[in-house]
């Protein structure tokens, strides 16, 4: 893969920009790879471990002269982030973002991107459950969508630009609107996080079962919403805040469906829940056939040892 920007500023080290950093050196995709985090422990551990090619004490100081500044911080920061490097931004540079949440991220962002710098943002659709700088990996991104969201006026040749870059780290691109976005995400991303961390809490809310039964008889289900509860709380908290819409309108239908089966064990109706876990589950092929998981033990999360 040819070189797509020649200096990329990463604003935030945590997993989404450290793997980012990992896939655009196997493909040869930046000049240089600039980063800043705003805990010193954070800059130190780059340095440490070599993921950027310079760590700068500013995010002001990264996104200087780049070509892509990538913002990866938390939605809820985002704003200050953008009023920060505005003044810096180099004409005709792109300045993107990784946030789940893209309309209350464009309100915020875009009023502080200065004429003839170019705003696209975008959501790689990838992740685990893990964060900071040393737990990214180049291969992230590999057949993941990242959805582009171009706004008003967005210029075709830049967004084709940062698609291309999408696509040299390993990803799959696609093109949304921010409140389509929002609201599928919603189905597909936050209400699912929701679902798990509350599943989690009435487990340790629940006096009856010990902590050390939860801990030792967690078989697939279970253990597979600790893992997704197990994700950054601040990253899930701004996410909330700022796609409450989208979501209370997800909970609100998920509420419906919960107290329809509710309803078909309280009165036995075995036919209702034999259909409903069948249309469900094709759900789950569909996601097997399109590429996005595996049927593999342990969903495939579990590489074999090596002998």
């Amino acid at each position: 893969m040819a070189l797509v920007y020649n200096r990329v500023a990463l604003i935030g080290l945590g997993l989404i920009a450290s793997s980012m950093c990992h896939a655009m050196r196997r493909a040869g995709l930046a000049g240089e790879i600039v980063g800043y985090a705003r805990s010193e422990e954070t800059r130190e551990i780059a340095r440490e471990i070599g993921l950027c090619d310079v760590v700068c004490e500013s995010a002001a100081e990264a996104a200087k002269d780049a070509d892509l500044v990538v913002l990866c911080v938390p939605v809820g920061a985002m704003e200050s982030v953008a009023q920060e490097i505005g003044p810096v931004l180099k004409k005709g540079a792109t300045v993107s973002d990784v946030g789940s949440v893209k309309r209350t991220v464009i309100d915020a962002v875009a009023p502080h991107i200065p004429q003839g710098v170019h705003f696209i943002p975008a959501h790689p659709l990838a992740g685990t459950e893990h964060s900071g700088p040393r737990s990214g990996f180049a291969e992230l991104f590999d057949n993941r969508y990242t959805i582009i969201v171009p706004v008003a006026g967005s210029d075709p040749a830049a967004v084709a630009r940062l698609e291309m870059f999408w696509r040299g780290m390993g990803a799959l691109t696609d093109e949304m609107d921010a409140d389509h976005h929002d609201l599928v995400l919603a189905v597909t991303s936050h209400t699912p996080h929701l679902i798990a961390y509350t599943m989690v809490g009435v487990a340790d809310d629940l006096g009856r079962v010990t902590d050390s039964e939860v801990i030792k008889y967690s078989a697939a289900g279970f253990r597979d919403f600790t893992r997704i509860a197990a994700s950054d709380p601040v990253m899930w908290r701004d996410v909330f805040l700022n796609n409450k819409e989208a979501t209370l309108e997800i909970l609100g239908r998920f509420t419906e469906e919960l107290f329809a089966l509710q309803r078909a064990i309280r009165q036995g109706d075995g036919d209702h829940l034999h259909d409903y876990f069948t249309r469900t589950r094709s759900i789950r092929r569909g996601i097997i056939e399109a590429g996005q998981d595996t049927d593999a033990p342990d969903f495939g999360r579990v590489k074999p040892r090596k002998e």
